[in-house]
């Protein structure tokens, strides 16, 4: 007789909650809010993947020619050192009259033995916008780097810098030396702003605007960021082809000054590409690093008292326009 009562007593309540709607609580406010807030998430992921630019989308085009100083600032069992300039234009042709560099004719990207990149990537897109990158321009001259070595082909003098097995002695005493690259977004800046510091992905760094300045640096930690001798002179050097981006330069720069080099103490040596040369710069002084971390980059900014190292006293002056070609 029990379990018939309770039968009855659930069949009583059934029948009272037929036609009442289920409610939550607080009413239809939340859900409707959240279909909202779903719908708005939605659209902002399309929106910003179909605004973000594809695989070489953007600038430069193949319609741009912009020109970037860049250089080698290694350290060997010698001491420090500039690398000369990689030389060739990739522009040579074979008997049937056709370009010899697959690299070159793949991408337009190629140099003048000046120590300029010369930018004028062509249509394929392997160079222009999102895929300008460093390695494009290392590749094209068979020069290998990666986060821990840098290693010219024979062409280029065979040298090989890799960190953990190459020997880097500054003054008698040996040193770790680091693969890093130095970046400076204009060549006007190199004196005046602390360059971005790069320690992976190298050649994953981008060319985001004309002007810019690379020096690619295999050396001790201490050793004070310097950019390459090509900046200082890029609008004459970039003119010297005939085309690129109108770029005017009326300044006067001066080599007669302190030197503040960084706290590794030694004698650089300088050689350059094709005009051979040998300065001797004796450096020697405290440097303090002041750092703000990055993804992959960071602003090193470098300050020292030091000795007095004079050297031959040059004014340039330049003024030079070039015309898009």
């Amino acid at each position: 007789m029990a379990s018939s009562s309770s039968a009855s007593k659930v069949a009583k309540l059934a029948q009272k909650g037929k036609g009442k709607k289920v409610r939550f609580q607080g009413g239809t406010l939340f859900p409707v809010a959240i279909v909202i807030i779903v719908l708005l998430l939605g659209g902002l992921v399309v929106y910003a993947r179909q605004s973000r630019p594809g695989p070489g989308e953007g600038e430069p085009t193949s319609l741009q020619h912009w020109h970037a100083a860049y250089g080698f600032y290694v350290c060997d069992k010698n001491g420090l050192k500039i690398e000369p300039n990689l030389t060739g234009t990739l522009e040579e042709t074979d008997a049937s009259g056709q370009l010899v560099s697959k690299e070159f004719v793949a991408t337009g990207i190629h140099s003048h033995s000046d120590g300029v990149m010369h930018w004028h990537p062509n249509s394929s897109g392997k160079a222009t916008g999102t895929n300008a990158k460093v390695k494009v321009f290392l590749s094209n001259y068979h020069v290998t780097l990666t986060n821990t070595k840098l290693a010219f082909p024979a062409s280029q003098g065979g040298e090989v810098f890799e960190e953990g097995k190459s020997t880097c002695i500054v003054d008698g005493v040996t040193k770790t030396a680091s693969l890093k690259m130095w970046v400076w977004d204009h060549y006007t800046d190199v004196d005046k702003v602390d360059p971005q510091v790069y320690t992976t992905n190298l050649g994953d760094v981008r060319i985001k605007n004309d002007g810019m300045v690379f020096m690619i640096a295999f050396v001790p930690d201490d050793v004070k960021p310097k950019a390459p001798e090509t900046a200082f002179n890029l609008p004459a050097l970039g003119a010297a082809d005939g085309s690129g981006n109108t770029v005017t330069s009326d300044s006067t720069v001066t080599s007669d000054s302190t030197v503040t080099p960084g706290s590794t103490t030694g004698t650089e040596t300088v050689s350059t590409g094709s005009t051979a040369g040998t300065e001797t710069v004796s450096t020697g002084s405290t440097a303090t690093s002041d750092s703000t971390a990055g993804s992959t980059a960071t602003t090193v900014k470098a300050s020292a008292t030091t000795t007095t190292a004079k050297s031959t006293a040059t004014t340039v002056k330049s003024s030079a326009t070039t015309t898009t070609g």
